[in-house]
């Protein structure tokens, strides 16, 4: 019985629920569609592209290694991919769709519209649990509700994995050779621009790499962690988020590296490790609030009344938040390492988002996009949640009164000022305390290239505040 793999954001063999489910069911082909249209639509990043296809190439040489030939098709969107798949189904006498599940509102329709069109042949689509711990809908409260609040989704999370892990699947054994070949990956995709090519050093492919990432963190990082993870300067995370994204790690991958490290404790015992361990539950929360609450995969705010805050327009504060010229050094130096690596730390994600929306009181969605346009890591879920968070619009977001003053989270998490020296080479001669504020200088700063503070920050402060009081009151 003839069955086709459609991979998708789970782009490795070992632990791949769908390949797995494929190979045991009978011979397997694999399929992989590029949809240029469809990532212009989802503003995912050129380097995001990229690193797909990088990945793509080393995965097709373990797939050969499994003798499953690799089919590759190129449709411009997804309004495309029900009709192609009854063809290919039909042509290759396919008996069974496999495939991991996605959840955005578009990945949800697309999948259930191929499902409907397989029906008619009587070719069954199977869904299968792949790039979650657990299934939405399977995590809620007593009344049957999708969690809002993390520190409760989290409880229960740990609860069930006390009592049963889920377990990483070996890499399958090899099926017998199909008489068919397959198809060339390509380096690039027609219309898409091209990202810069050092970030191939950056982020190197494939599943040895991503597995290499994953050991080094486990046995040098993760033990410290919770004390080395907010600062910006230092090599204190694990940077694997691009590989969880692009389904080249697996999060049962993770969470079993995790337990090793920690000695098989889950929410005791080593605190870096626990602490790690809760940023993989993050990504399972806001992946099942996506199921949960529709909406924030379609532009719009989990708590409906903040739509209603009165955002500003100008292009000229957003340009300069985006191109890192605030005049604030934490501000533009996480700005930059954004536009020149893919990547952000995510202390400085909630810093520039809190930012933008409250200081600048431009709309989170501004912000949104643009991560999605530039983040090797973007990830539908985490990047709306962590936005949401921080503009106080969405699920168990942080206080509309509580906003980050860039000096103070420069100071308190780059105290010796390295990482702005890094990303602001014009700063770099300035002491430890001028280079945080350094239009404190006055007249000795005149010389830099630098930009002078486009916002006051109590004026901007006060500003955001009234806004959100304003919409209380306004209820």
């Amino acid at each position: 019985m003839n069955q086709l793999y459609w991979l998708r954001t789970d782009l490795r063999v070992a632990d791949n629920t769908a390949l797995t489910a494929a190979m045991t069911a009978g011979p397997t082909l694999a399929l992989y569609l590029i949809t240029p249209g469809q990532w212009r639509a989802h503003d995912d990043a050129p380097c995001k592209i990229d690193f797909w296809l990088r990945n793509l190439a080393e995965l097709s040489a373990r797939l050969s290694e499994l003798n499953v030939p690799l089919l590759i098709r190129t449709l411009d969107d997804w309004r495309e991919v029900p009709a192609l798949m009854v063809e290919l189904c039909r042509t290759h006498r396919i008996d069974a769709l496999h495939a991991n599940d996605e959840y955005g509102v578009n990945e949800q329709r697309r999948d259930q519209a191929v499902a409907e069109a397989l029906r008619q042949d009587a070719v069954p689509f199977h869904r299968h649990l792949d790039q979650l711990l657990f299934a939405p809908g399977s995590i809620t409260t007593l009344a049957g509700e999708c969690f809002k609040v993390f520190s409760q989704f989290r409880k229960v999370c740990y609860s069930r994995l006390s009592h049963s892990l889920p377990r990483s699947l070996p890499t399958p054994a090899p099926q017998r050779w199909l008489a068919m070949e397959s198809d060339p990956v390509p380096t690039s995709v027609e219309g898409l621009a091209s990202p810069d090519q050092s970030l191939q050093t950056y982020w190197p492919a494939g599943e040895a790499a991503a597995h290499r990432r994953l050991q080094t963190f486990a046995e040098n990082g993760m033990a410290d962690y919770q004390s080395l993870r907010d600062m910006p300067a230092e090599p204190g995370t694990s940077q694997v988020s691009p590989y969880l994204a692009a389904g080249v790690l697996s999060p049962r991958q993770c969470l079993h590296a995790a337990l090793v490290t920690n000695r098989g404790e889950l929410d005791s015992g080593n605190p870096g490790a626990v602490t790690w361990i809760n940023e993989l539950l993050w990504r399972e929360f806001y992946k099942h609030i996506l199921v949960g609450y529709p909406r924030v995969s379609m532009g719009r705010a989990f708590r409906s009344e903040t739509e209603f805050l009165p955002w500003r327009r100008d292009p000229d504060d957003l340009t300069a938040w985006q191109q890192g010229r605030t005049g604030f050094p934490i501000i533009d130096a996480a700005m930059r390492q954004l536009l020149a690596t893919g990547w952000m730390h995510n202390r400085l994600r909630m810093v520039t988002a809190m930012f933008l929306s409250k200081n600048l009181l431009i709309d989170w969605r501004e912000g949104e996009r643009w991560f999605m346009q530039h983040l090797i890591d973007g990830d539908l879920a985490a990047n709306n949640g962590g936005w949401q968070w921080s503009a106080s619009t969405g699920t168990d977001s942080v206080p509309y009164f509580r906003l980050f003053n860039p000096m103070s989270q420069s100071t308190r998490f780059d105290p010796d000022g390295r990482f702005l020296r890094r990303w602001l080479p014009e700063l770099a001669t300035l002491g430890e305390r001028d280079i945080h504020n350094p239009h404190k200088l006055n007249g000795l700063f005149a010389d830099v290239d630098y930009p002078l503070p486009i916002v006051d920050l109590p004026m901007s402060r006060e500003r955001a505040l009234t806004a959100f009081r304003q919409l209380g009151e306004q209820r």
